[in-house]
């Protein structure tokens, strides 16, 4: 089989394509270029797919003696990443760039391209096992990365591999050792590739640019203070919302509440935030919906979050068979959840004694305690 081996420069992603090859299969390398200008990427352990990746998984290809690319994908990146990141803040959500940047470029464009291209599969270092087609939590809990793949269709994950995904990280770093391979003692990569320095809050205001509103108290309605976007804040949040102090018990106040259309941030209690009930659109289904329905579920609402017992009720079925995607449902948890903000994803799992597998994902719209 023809595979293309996503290589991020990092050890797991390296580890994934040398087991392909002892796997039997054909194997190209392939980088993804993500930025025009490499100096807007973090660099280091903090850094994914930047110019010191690049040179990591060339030197790792060259080791393996299999042919190695560079595909640019900025401009997909810049549009359909970067872009559905802002815009999300901007209507006052909360998104998860690195899971749209799976289901957005390190899948869909990168399919596109290797199936054109004459590729039958492509492999990543994702921790995830995939079984009877069915996508399933890894052994390794700590580094499971099902959640963020939950956005992947069924046609996607017909021709995906993870060749780690059954594996402990502290054995992938053993192999990579064994192997001679330079990535293996390389640092994890973390937080959001393309701010360089961290500053979220600094990097929203200069692409949105100020947008004043009031914070408001849920319960009194008193105009608390103003603000300078609704970009700045996030369900649940705590700190650094500009209040002059406290509640009047003392209390900690957090954002409960977030109006994009009439710049409102609303604070409130603890308590305020438990949420019962989640409207998700944008839906992925792995099973049809009767499956999906049909038996125990769990949701998971974070990417390193506990999965939660839930029933659902399906608003509407997938509008493409093939894939799976599109339609909604509307998620009841068994335990109240806390401080869920709208443009976060929701993965339903199936609780099984072979690994817990995905059967549907979408991106929450609404809530309700």
């Amino acid at each position: 089989m023809r595979v293309l081996a996503a290589m991020s420069g990092g050890v797991d992603s390296s580890v994934a394509a040398a087991r392909a090859i002892a796997a039997g299969h054909d194997v190209t390398g392939v980088h993804l270029a993500l930025s025009k200008d490499p100096q807007t990427l973090r660099e280091g352990s903090r850094g994914c797919c930047s110019l010191e990746d690049s040179a990591d998984a060339r030197r790792v290809c060259d080791m393996l003696d299999i042919p190695f690319y560079v595909w640019d994908f900025s401009e997909r990146f810049k549009d359909e990443v970067i872009g559905d990141f802002t815009e999300s803040y901007a209507r006052g959500e909360t998104p998860n760039p690195c899971l749209r940047c799976n289901e957005k470029i390190k899948f869909a464009a990168l399919l596109e391209r290797a199936v054109a291209l004459g590729f039958d599969a492509i492999a990543s270092g994702h921790y995830a096992v995939l079984t009877d087609g069915l996508l399933r939590r890894s052994p390794d809990d700590k580094k499971d990365q099902s959640y963020v793949l939950g956005v992947l269709d069924r046609a996607q994950l017909a021709r995906c591999l993870f060749p780690c995904g059954d594996t402990e990280k502290p054995q992938i770093r053993a192999e990579a050792k064994e192997l001679g391979l330079g990535t293996a003692s390389k640092p994890d990569s973390y937080d959001i590739c393309f701010i360089p320095d961290g500053d979220t809050q600094a990097f929203l205001g200069r692409t949105i640019g100020v947008r004043r509103g009031a914070i408001v108290d849920k319960h009194t309605g008193e105009e608390l203070a103003q603000h300078g976007g609704v970009h700045e804040f996030t369900i649940g949040q705590r700190k650094g919302l500009g209040l002059p102090g406290p509640a009047a018990d003392g209390k900690p106040r957090y954002v409960t509440g977030i109006d994009a259309t009439t710049g409102t941030v609303t604070v409130g209690t603890k308590d305020d935030l438990a949420v019962r009930t989640l409207e998700v659109d944008r839906a992925v289904w792995l099973l049809d919906p009767d499956e999906v329905t049909a038996g125990p579920l769990q949701v998971q609402v974070r990417a390193h979050g506990r999965a939660t017992d839930c029933t659902i009720e399906v608003i509407s079925g997938p509008r493409d068979e093939a894939t799976g995607r599109g339609g909604a449902f509307r998620v009841h948890v068994a335990q109240p959840l806390s401080g869920i903000a709208p443009g976060q994803a929701a993965v339903l799992y199936r609780p099984d004694v072979a690994g817990d597998y995905v059967v549907a994902s979408g991106t929450i719209r609404e809530t309700a305690s």
